[in-house]
């Protein structure tokens, strides 16, 4: 029996991810501060090269182990299946638009900073419920997931924390859009 690297976009994102975090922690923090967070409205320069980047790398960093474990949980169990029914080019496409369109809209609209994959993961999450669609069906799995989802992440708004819940359910709704678009007949 042979291990194989069955999700190579999956498995080399966790695999950056965490390397990322390892050279953050040795360099007390500052990796993650200098190329792998996307700051907020108002600290953004859209005439930078290094902010243009971050637009994209913030899904690269965390900012802990249990930070990164929480969101590796999820990409290392979704991912295999989006990456098999999508096409390892095509979930490539999503990470990194998912990543664009995350930072570009808290570079606009926010004051915090973007630091960690859970846009991602919650792109995966909506995308995932897509998997059986069926032409002009919406799957149960899928209204009942957005309905949690959204539920949650209102809520969640409304509490004092470091999270942006922004990126939550902008990756959301990429993997909505995503999904509505690979729509088959089955």
């Amino acid at each position: 029996m042979r291990i194989k690297y069955n999700a190579p976009i999956t498995l080399s994102f966790a695999l950056v991810c965490t390397a990322i975090l390892v050279l953050d922690q040795l360099t007390f923090h500052g990796l993650n501060s200098m190329f792998f967070s996307c700051p907020g409205n108002g600290s953004f320069s859209f005439f930078s090269p290094l902010s243009d980047f971050r637009l994209f790398s913030h899904v690269l960093g965390h900012s802990s182990w249990e930070h990164l474990i929480g969101n590796m949980t999820f990409i290392l169990l979704l991912g295999p299946i989006l990456e098999e029914r999508h096409g390892s080019f095509n979930l490539l496409m999503m990470i990194l638009l998912t990543a664009f369109i995350t930072g570009i809209i808290n570079a606009l609209f926010f004051s915090t900073g973007l630091l960690g994959a859970s846009g991602i993961v919650f792109m995966m999450i909506l995308l995932v419920s897509f998997t059986n669609i069926r032409q002009k069906e919406i799957p149960l799995t899928f209204i009942l997931i957005v309905l949690l989802f959204v539920s949650k992440e209102v809520i969640n708004c409304f509490s004092a924390d470091n999270i942006a819940q922004s990126a939550h359910l902008i990756g959301g709704a990429c993997g909505s859009w995503f999904g509505k678009g690979s729509g088959r007949k089955v």
